[in-house]
């Protein structure tokens, strides 16, 4: 059974609250930190994640925790589908997300709303593609979520995950645990104001089910031909499946 990792564990509000509170509190340093804290590699990491929906060239497409819509626009520019929706818990990365949205000239196509991922609001068979950037690991019901991005997918639909991984080699190992444990959670201290938002992302990445067992978890939620593709020495791993 997977761990529940909550950023502020003193709090008693639950998990999707609490996560929704600390993407609110991080939103204004949050793509600087990104890019900044990854040396600039998360850029290319999702660029691999869209390139895997080429192909299928779907027309409409969710972006689930989308955040501050990074990925949500890069679907638009890349695919040029009919439609992209980006649902995120946190109203102040949405904000942020919607203004890169209409500088970029995308409100046509790109739509940014409020929402759970645990209960999307969209009838069954929606989407031709649902994709997930660093979100899964901050499900408060893993399953939950994957049963309700399975639901509202097209047959044939594709979903693709993007997720932190925790690498298995020596010295990376060491050197991955050391930065996310103690460099990452430092700098984003003296950046952000809110040291417990990094040390919960260090907590939760060792806490998520990756790898073989996250396929696991797919599999449960009824995708098909599901598969992992190891990014940057393990570092994080793209998850593709498809709904039959």
């Amino acid at each position: 059974m997977q761990k529940e990792v909550k950023p502020y564990e003193e709090d008693r509000d639950s998990k999707k609250q609490q996560v929704s509170k600390m993407f609110n509190n991080i939103a204004p340093y949050y793509d600087f930190l990104n890019h900044f804290l990854s040396l600039g590699i998360d850029k290319n990491w999702r660029k691999k994640a869209i390139r895997e929906l080429q192909i299928s060239q779907p027309q409409h497409i969710l972006d689930v925790a989308t955040g501050t819509a990074d990925v949500a626009i890069a679907l638009a520019k890349t695919l040029q589908p009919k439609q992209v929706i980006g649902l995120d818990i946190a109203a102040e990365m949405l904000d942020i997300g919607r203004k890169k949205v209409k500088q970029q000239d995308l409100s046509e196509v790109v739509e940014l709303i409020d929402g759970d991922a645990e209960n999307l609001p969209f009838e069954n068979n929606t989407f031709d593609a649902v994709t997930v950037a660093f979100g899964v690991r901050n499900f408060e019901n893993l399953l939950a979520g994957m049963n309700e991005i399975q639901r509202v997918l097209k047959p044939n639909g594709k979903l693709v995950v993007l997720e932190f991984s925790k690498p298995r080699l020596f010295p990376l190992k060491q050197l991955f645990q050391f930065y996310f444990k103690y460099i990452l959670p430092f700098i984003g201290k003296i950046t952000s104001k809110d040291p417990k938002a990094y040390r919960y992302l260090y907590e939760s990445v060792q806490a998520f089910p990756d790898g073989k067992e996250f396929i696991k978890v797919m599999e449960k939620a009824g995708f098909q031909q599901n598969q992992q593709k190891s990014l940057t020495f393990g570092i994080s791993s793209l998850y593709i499946g498809n709904k039959s």
